[in-house]
């Protein structure tokens, strides 16, 4: 029986002074990797976990990206920019410049990663799907991808897999992860340039998407939008609606519903944000303004130590098995 062997490893795809963060707290944007140890050269998957652009959640990181990995892929989580808690933080295009900078620094160094360059997937979960959306419609705009005159293909993802996706600013929009991309004065032209559905064009990578009918957050009708302008641009989709389940799925297995998803550097952001004010004594930002803890205190260590059967949820026989369905979807596109 042959044992797979991970190697873990974390890379900032930002210098320090590449990367402006608006933000309180020390945090740059990151990849954390997860590779096989041997000398085979794979496929490879750039998992982008949700969070309303508010957090990067953890429960579509790290457990997603060892799922694909036991498939036979080199994974990456991409922790990016959020804006936490802050109403009047607009983000624009900063999480889509880290997904570009993301995928491109790992195409430049797919000889270090063991990668086939020509065949990289970007993989989002609700926001995390809008932002793999994103750049599947936007990945030849010079000002997400600056080398895009030198290389026009080097932000450009092979696939993209999205996850009961956020895609359309019009009459189905997920109103709260706009307020925080772009703001409760946003134009009309900025609306349109992220509603994925209406930028698709023949060069839009093929997708494979999957939604729950059932879904109170983010509406199927994004997953349905979405379908409809990958069909009338002739770009392949494979789309999955499942009749059952909430929000916010990932997995929909066991390993989900134990509400156990292994490692939180995804939160990173928040941790650091939220350390400022401890460090300084000062009130918690809403919702946290009832939480009264000690000055100082460690707040990543205060969070991994606190109750959290609230993360916990049901598993779906029937939803779980769309990582299997992905999985054969992405081998069959990649063998052509």
């Amino acid at each position: 029986m042959r044992v797979n062997i991970m190697r873990k490893e974390t890379y900032k795809i930002w210098s320090e002074e590449e990367y402006s963060n608006p933000l309180p707290g020390k945090f740059v944007p990151h990849i954390t990797a997860y590779l096989h140890e041997d000398e085979t050269v794979r496929d490879t998957i750039v998992i982008v976990p949700g969070g309303g652009y508010r957090l990067v959640a953890c429960a579509e990181g790290e457990i997603v990206a060892e799922k694909f990995f036991e498939k036979g892929y080199n994974t990456f989580v991409l922790t990016y920019t959020t804006a936490l808690f802050t109403a009047d933080t607009v983000l624009g295009k900063q999480p889509l410049k880290d997904l570009a900078q993301a995928v491109k620094m790992i195409r430049l160094q797919a000889d270090r990663f063991r990668i086939r360059p020509d065949h990289l997937a970007v993989m989002g979960f609700s926001a995390g799907g809008h932002l793999c959306g994103s750049l599947a419609v936007h990945w030849d705009d010079p000002s997400i991808c600056p080398e895009i005159s030198d290389d026009g293909r080097i932000c450009r993802p092979d696939a993209v897999i999205l996850s009961y996706p956020v895609i359309t600013a019009g009459t189905y929009a997920h109103q709260d992860s706009f307020q925080v991309l772009l703001g409760a004065e946003a134009g009309q032209e900025e609306k349109e340039y992220f509603s994925i559905e209406t930028q698709v064009t023949e060069q839009t990578p093929p997708s494979f998407v999957w939604h729950t009918a059932a879904d109170e957050t983010v509406p199927v009708e994004n997953s349905l939008l979405y379908e409809e302008g990958l069909r009338k641009a002739k770009v392949p989709c494979e789309l999955h609606i499942f009749p059952e389940g909430p929000h916010g799925y990932s997995l929909a297995d066991d390993t989900w519903a134990s509400g156990t998803y292994g490692g939180d550097y995804t939160m990173d952001q928040w941790f650091a944000y939220m350390q400022v004010y401890l460090d300084k004594g000062e009130e918690l930002p809403p919702p946290f303004q009832d939480m009264h803890l000690p000055k100082g205190t460690d707040y990543r260590e205060f969070y991994r130590n606190s109750p959290k059967d609230y993360l916990k949820g049901t598993p779906n026989s029937a939803v779980a098995v769309w990582p299997d369905l992905a999985d054969r979807w992405l081998k069959n596109l990649f063998s052509k």
